[in-house]
């Protein structure tokens, strides 16, 4: 029984293929493009539409192709596979994947090619959505010249925008791994654009690069504070800088309005929080109350102050860019000014074991001798000890970073 149990396990096996690398994804501007392998890229993540193995079962080579023209992102959504396994010889069905994808793009897709190629010559047309905030250039070694970025504010009231949306958020599904999708029937959502303006035939049109979705919560009585929910920089265009761009012309935007109090992210990634201390140091650097003198004096309720209202950034991000400011205005190598930095970073960082501290003592009286052992124990203070230390050590390498790139920019 069991050497024929495990011939067809085998075979089942085979029938296994990774969802993160049978996704095909592709930005498609010329149709060259269609068959030029340079042009895909997958997925990070395919959990939230595949399950957590991130598999799919009852295919061979299998490939999900999902083609987006460039700028529209009107899309070719097809399933190849060389094999599949038959119900009637196997007696196991095959996963369902097309209505899996069905179920995050949204109808209106081609299914075959040439519907397709012929959609792109229309992208002529394709114009980007809103209000044009801010042009940059970045130099392209590839191509040898500049490259024009745009990016643009868009609501739900831009003609054909909410289309546009549905098949934009998609990507979220496959880039961030947390992603859902947003209710746009709710006014207080702002969304911001990022395109590149490509030549085509001698016409300008313009491809989507990534967005941001801002929205605005209402503080009692007369103010809002906007939050960043999520943030995609499409793969073909990740480390150019345009994250940091885009964070900033979203920052000044919001700056110029007398009731925005100040901007926060929904619980942000390691990655956003890097690009957000980069970006917020940079527009803070030149305030009167960073100047090294004042930075050597430790934080103060200056710099809370005139950060809120100038650049309209919260407290503890403040905080954030007064220790990353201090650590470059401080030598490090002068043993009195390291420890000094040393102490007021980690009397920051104590905060929290503190606040468990407190909480102990209130147990403390009202626990019986015994109970409070248990607890106590948890909290050893060597520990607590080489934990700061480690902390603090991880800190000051991400704020180097910060700085590396600071200087370079």
């Amino acid at each position: 029984i069991f050497s024929g149990l495990t011939a067809m396990e085998k075979k089942l096996a085979e029938y296994k293929c990774n969802t993160n690398e049978a996704i095909q994804l592709k930005l498609v501007r010329f149709p060259e493009d269609l068959e030029d392998e340079n042009t895909t890229f997958n997925p990070e993540y395919s959990h939230q539409v595949f399950g957590d193995d991130e598999v799919a079962f009852g295919y061979k080579g299998l490939k999900i192709l999902l083609y987006y023209i460039a700028g529209n992102l009107s899309t070719l959504f097809r399933i190849e596979y060389t094999s599949k396994v038959n119900e009637k010889f196997d007696c196991v069905e095959a996963d369902d994947v097309e209505s899996k994808i069905r179920e995050i793009i949204p109808p209106g897709f081609c299914t075959n090619t040439d519907d397709f190629v012929s959609l792109l010559e229309k992208e002529v047309n394709f114009k980007p959505f809103g209000m044009l905030l801010h042009t940059y250039s970045i130099h392209n070694e590839e191509a040898g010249e500049d490259i024009t970025y745009q990016i643009y504010k868009a609501d739900m009231t831009c003609p054909g925008f909410r289309e546009y949306h549905e098949r934009l958020q998609t990507f979220l599904m496959w880039f961030i791994e947390t992603a859902s999708f947003i209710d746009v029937d709710d006014e207080r959502w702002n969304y911001f654009l990022v395109f590149e303006k490509y030549n085509k035939d001698g016409a300008t049109l313009f491809a989507t690069v990534g967005y941001m979705t801002v929205y605005n919560y209402y503080v009692y009585p007369d103010k809002t504070r906007p939050r960043v929910s999520q943030m995609l920089i499409l793969p073909p265009f990740q480390g150019e800088g345009h994250g940091a761009q885009l964070l900033e012309t979203v920052h000044r935007y919001y700056m110029s309005s007398p009731t925005v109090l100040d901007i926060t992210a929904e619980d942000p990634s390691e990655n956003y929080v890097k690009l957000r201390d980069f970006v917020l140091v940079k527009l803070c650097q030149d305030l009167l109350c960073f100047s090294p003198v004042k930075l050597m004096q430790g934080f103060s309720q200056e710099m809370v102050t005139e950060a809120q209202q100038k650049l309209k950034i919260n407290k503890q991000h403040t905080r954030r860019v007064y220790e990353i400011l201090r650590l470059r205005a401080t030598n490090m190598g002068d043993a009195e000014q390291s420890r000094s930095y040393r102490l007021d970073v980690k009397r920051r960082l104590i905060g929290p074991y503190k606040k468990k501290q407190r909480e102990l003592a209130k147990m403390r009286r009202c626990l019986r001798p015994e109970e409070m052992t248990n607890q106590l124990n948890q909290i050893d203070l060597n520990l607590q000890r080489e934990q700061l230390e480690e902390s603090f050590q991880q800190l000051v390498s991400d704020y180097r970073r910060v700085l590396e790139r600071l200087a370079q920019a």
